[in-house]
């Protein structure tokens, strides 16, 4: 139950794990997609920096986090749900500034009471060449969603509940032009979540079921 007192004790918790040494590849493994063609393809000097917004929200007793829907268009990522986000531009003046303007821009984000908590692992996306760095934040209220219609053709409301059911995740055969994928994923409303997304999930999951009581002793 996400009253406001659970939900800030909720984010104090978060703020602290992501504080400890993280999981990154190790976490990521369990949700990544198999392809043989890019598995020797590594960052390179054309390999840009992006970032996405993972944004914990309280509402009716449930803890949420917005996932979109991308449009499907000519591109490795069409039709793909995935956190809000996009590349490093050069006027941000670090890559948590690009997940919030990105936010802002792709679903009407008001930034006014976001708090960023911290960031997960850097993750290396050989499909498109980005690095992707997941920033994690907080608002203490269900934000208004303005989604920008040339970018997102739907937002999801995630519950944190929802996607911590170990029972939604699967795995599928994927075409990513012409090449077969087998990709983990976690079927979430009737959409696969898989690829650089499920990574992050994975990743972010395991950070939240991490007990740091022994830590602190």
């Amino acid at each position: 139950m996400a009253t406001l007192g659970s939900f800030s004790l909720f984010t104090s918790q978060l703020t602290k794990k992501l504080k400890y040494p993280l999981p990154g590849e190790s976490a990521h493994r369990i949700m990544q997609a198999s392809s043989k063609l890019r598995l020797n393809f590594k960052p390179n000097a054309r390999t840009r920096k992006s970032a996405v917004l993972v944004l914990f929200y309280p509402h009716k007793d449930e803890i949420y986090f917005p996932l979109i829907l991308r449009p499907a268009y000519d591109g490795v990522h069409s039709g793909q749900v995935a956190f809000p986000g996009g590349r490093y531009e050069p006027t941000d003046e670090n890559l948590m500034r690009t997940a919030l303007r990105e936010a802002q821009e792709e679903i009407g984000l008001r930034l006014t009471d976001v708090k960023v908590l911290g960031i997960l692992t850097e993750l290396f996306i050989p499909a498109s060449n980005f690095y992707v760095l997941p920033v994690i934040a907080t608002m203490p209220y269900r934000p208004d969603f303005y989604p920008d219609p040339r970018e997102v053709e739907d937002i999801f409301e995630i519950k944190l509940e929802e996607i911590s059911d170990v029972n939604i995740i699967g795995s599928s055969d994927i075409q990513i032009r012409g090449e077969q994928v087998h990709a983990p994923h976690y079927m979430v409303q009737g959409y696969k979540i898989w690829g650089a997304t499920a990574m992050m999930i994975s990743e972010l999951l395991t950070v939240l079921n991490a007990d740091i009581s022994d830590s602190e002793n």
